[in-house]
This record gives structure tokens, C-alpha cells and sequence, in this order.
């Protein structure tokens, strides 16, 4: 054996003792214990101050699960439920016009989508409450007829306001997740013989579901807030009662304070059913689905329980 050979075996060999310990020393980032105690120093402050000011607080409590708050829950949720259906059937009718060959309906979807997008929701709800200016009158031959003043009801204005405008916004999300979906899909479809319309309700939308869920969803939580604009058209929802007991009981500030309240819990709500719709249709995407909440609590007090045990 040579000399080098002899050098590179000792070299190799691990030490007697073993190898030594490596002492990792974490780095200590003061920026974040810093920005940490100025939140809490601002958040305190914020208790303080919102604690010390002239709001009578009680009056909150008191008139949280009122019958007429009760009603007006009930009455925004519905009225959110039926302009996102307007929304979205519109939304899928605009995208698909939108995606045609056909210049015609792809300019009208254009024009359409043009101005419900470019004014804004209070200004539609108003000019539909007072177009009256223009039809006197309703006329649709044998089925209805009257004045539009008594065909446009609080509830009409405010399902035609938001829903057709939630359209123009849902027609641009339909049409993003209809061109997520790769060509070759349509092009598969058409030469197994399947029609257009049928590739578009078998291969096309259940694919592109993946990329519309997600903001519809968003769409849905920003259209419960919306509707809070429909007191302004004279439909009584939520914040229209609770202006209306505000001016009555004296506390029209505690009142705002509680008609928050009530949109953060529906928008927690369909924040939670947002979330497990997105993990439902993104099972065809990623191999491993992230765990839920609720399985991160889990997984956290196995966890603690098992060191436990250790120790």
C-alpha cells in the first residue's frame, strides 16, 4: 500500500470518540419581538380608547338577537343567495357569449360588461328605482300590466341592482376559468363526436370549477356586504333596521357597532364554507390535500400529549 492510499484511509476514518456535536445557536431576531410589543402596545390603546368613549355598550347586547335584527339577517342572506344566482347564471350565460365566434353576442356581452362594471352599484340601484321616468308603464301583453312605479318593488330594484351587477363580475371570472382549461381538452372532446355545448357541460366547466371557486367565493362574502346598500332603495334589511332601531332607542352608534358584528359572523361562516368548497375541487389538482383546521388542532394536541407522556 502507498503512501497516498495510506493518507486518504486515515483521513476517511471517523474519530475515536465519535463525531462532535454540532451546537446550532438560533439567531435571534429582535425586529420581531419589537413589532410584536408595538402591536399589542397599539391594540391595547385601541381597547382603551373605544372602552373610555361616550358608547353605550349595553345597548348592543340588548338589542343583538332582536326580532327585527333577526329579520334583517334573515332578509340580507336571502337577498345575497338570489343575487349571486342572478350573478352567476348570468355570469356563465356573458362568459360563454363572451368566448363565441359570433361578433354580434361577443360585442353585446362586451358592452354589457362595460358598463355594469365601469358604474357603481348605488348609482344602478337608483336608476332603476326611478325608471319610471322613461316606462310609465309595464306591458307584457297578456301576462302583466301596470305602472312601473308599482312593478318596481324595494326587492326588485335590489335583485336587479346587485345581480346584474354581480354578472358583469362573475362573466370575467367564468371566462378566466374557461381559458385555464387547456385547448386540447375541446379539441379531445370534438373528435370523440361530443357537441359544443356538451363539451362545455361534461369536459370544459367541471375542470375549470377549480379556478372559478375561489373568487366566487370571495364574490359571495363581498356581495353580503353589498346588499347593505339596498337600505338607500328602501328595503328593509339588516343595517336598514339597524339604522331604524338607532334612531328610535337613542344609540344609532351601538347600532352600527351591532350590525358589524352580525356581518363578521356571516362572513366567518361563509369563509369556513368557502374554504372546504376550494378543498373539494382541488382534489384533481394536488396529490396531497393541506390539512384543515381542525386536523392541524389535532395533530397539535397529539403532540403535546405524547411529549408529555415522554417527559
Amino acid at each position: 500500500m502507498t503512501d497516498t492510499e495510506k493518507t486518504a484511509g486515515q483521513e476517511s476514518a471517523p474519530p475515536a470518540g465519535g463525531p462532535e456535536a454540532i451546537k446550532a445557536i438560533p439567531v435571534r431576531h429582535y425586529g420581531r419581538y419589537v413589532s410584536a410589543l408595538i402591536a399589542i402596545a397599539l391594540l391595547v390603546a385601541i381597547i382603551y380608547a373605544f372602552g373610555q368613549g361616550k358608547i353605550n355598550w349595553h345597548a348592543v347586547p340588548d338589542y343583538f338577537f332582536d326580532h327585527r335584527i333577526m329579520t334583517g339577517v334573515s332578509k340580507t342572506l336571502l337577498l345575497t343567495v338570489l343575487s349571486m344566482l342572478i350573478g352567476i347564471v348570468g355570469g356563465v350565460v356573458l362568459a360563454v357569449m363572451r368566448l363565441s365566434k359570433n361578433p354580434v353576442t361577443s360585442s353585446i356581452a362586451w358592452f354589457y360588461i362595460w358598463f355594469f362594471r365601469g358604474t357603481p352599484v348605488l348609482v344602478q340601484l337608483f336608476l332603476w328605482f326611478n325608471l319610471g321616468l322613461v316606462f310609465e308603464y309595464i306591458n307584457l301583453m297578456p301576462f302583466y300590466k301596470d305602472y312601473w312605479s308599482n312593478f318596481m318593488t324595494p326587492l326588485l330594484t335590489a335583485l336587479l341592482g346587485l345581480g346584474l351587477n354581480e354578472a358583469a363580475y362573475m362573466a370575467e371570472i367564468c371566462r378566466a376559468g374557461l381559458l385555464a382549461v387547456d385547448e386540447g381538452q375541446t379539441e379531445a372532446a370534438h373528435a370523440l363526436g361530443m357537441s359544443h355545448g356538451k363539451t362545455l357541460r361534461r369536459i370544459i366547466i367541471p375542470q375549470a370549477m377549480r379556478v372559478i371557486v375561489p373568487p366566487t367565493g370571495n364574490e359571495v362574502i363581498n356581495m353580503l356586504k353589498t346588499t347593505s346598500l339596498v337600505a338607500a332603495v328602501q328595503y328593509p334589511e339588516l343595517f336598514r333596521y339597524a339604522q331604524d332601531i338607532g334612531q328610535n332607542s337613542g344609540a344609532p352608534v351601538e347600532m352600527y357597532f351591532l350590525a358589524a358584528a352580525w356581518y363578521l359572523i356571516m362572513t366567518s361562516v361563509l369563509s369556513v364554507g368557502q374554504y372546504y368548497i376550494e378543498r373539494y375541487y382541488a382534489r384533481g389538482s394536488s396529490r396531497s390535500l393541506p390539512p384543515t383546521p381542525w386536523q392541524k388542532v389535532r395533530s397539535h394536541l397529539t403532540t403535546f400529549s405524547s411529549r408529555k407522556v415522554t417527559a
